[in-house]
């Protein structure tokens, strides 16, 4: 019985020196080593996350590295000049905005001048050509020009109908056509207005235009009226 207990007591004693007490430390080494794998672990996805940051991928699918120099764009200055180029309409073939009204406002004075020359032939008093292209929408000249009476009023209008049909221009519009006082002739970016004089300095249309531009014109000494006055009496 004796021997029994002794080795029961020697086999506890065993299990006991195996299993370590609650209250015990833990190995250092293992610690230490497991630490530094956690380490190497997180530094290595630190490093793959920058590498992923740095990298951006271009319209075209490619992938370059960003430039670290500053004001460099990050796909280089082929690609921003490419971009910059399909941007502007000199690339695609096109007439810049601006230029291309000033090519309209330059065929506008062409045909507004071809009609004061056209009412001079019919012997038409004080013409007057104002610039309002950059005031209105609706047109970019006005043409204002006198009869001395009511026949030569529709005559100064049939022969600026005349040239402008030679010009190949269409007349949009007309009023007071046959009255013998006021004849309107719209013909979009050019609209022509023929007076009887007096009737013209009643209404006064070039002061609504004061802020607008003349045109410099050639104007024979006849078309300037020495006694305004005198065609008053016709009224």
């Amino acid at each position: 019985m004796a021997s029994k207990s002794k080795k029961t007591s020697k086999s506890a004693g065993s299990k006991s020196k195996q299993a370590p007490a609650s209250g015990s430390k833990p190995d250092k080494r293992a610690t230490g080593r497991a630490k530094g794998t956690a380490r190497n672990s997180a530094a290595s996805a630190g490093s793959s996350s920058t590498a992923r940051a740095k990298r951006v991928v271009n319209p075209t699918g490619r992938t370059k590295e960003r430039s670290q120099r500053r004001g460099k764009a990050p796909f280089g200055p082929k690609s921003a000049g490419r971009v910059k180029a399909l941007g502007s309409g000199d690339a695609r073939g096109e007439t810049p905005p601006d230029a291309k009204r000033l090519r309209q406002t330059a065929d506008s004075l062409k045909t507004a001048v071809a009609a004061v020359d056209a009412a001079l032939e019919k012997k038409a008093l004080l013409p007057v050509l104002i610039n309002v292209s950059s005031l209105a929408s609706y047109t970019d000249f006005i043409g204002i020009v006198s009869g001395r009476s009511d026949r030569q009023v529709d005559a100064i209008a049939d022969g600026i109908l005349a040239a402008m049909k030679a010009r190949g221009r269409s007349l949009l519009g007309q009023e007071g056509a046959g009255s013998g006082r006021w004849t309107l002739l719209d013909f979009g970016d050019v609209v022509f207005h023929v007076f009887y004089h007096p009737v013209r300095e009643f209404y006064d249309l070039e002061s609504l235009w004061v802020d607008a531009p003349r045109v410099q014109l050639r104007i024979p000494p006849e078309a300037v009226m020495a006694q305004p006055d005198a065609l008053y009496g016709n009224l």
